[in-house]
């Protein structure tokens, strides 16, 4: 097979949302600790992990809103 189908089985959009709900989880955890932080490499730090795993989120909703299609 040489293209992928236009479809999603029920079994792949089980996992989809699975990694959305990690990374959704992920993200506010890390920005709500970054607001915390008092130290400003921690902060930094954990506010680029949160804005990381927020790009995820977004991937995978552009992924399943076909918005990729080429």
């Amino acid at each position: 097979m040489n293209t992928v189908p236009k479809m999603i089985s029920g079994k792949d959009l089980d996992y989809f949302s699975d990694i959305f709900n990690w990374n959704f989880t992920t993200s506010k955890v890390a920005y709500h600790f970054s607001e915390e932080a008092t130290d400003e490499e921690i902060k930094n730090k954990l506010h680029e992990v949160a804005i990381m795993h927020a790009d995820i989120c977004h991937k995978l909703v552009t992924i399943l809103g076909g918005l990729n299609e080429q």
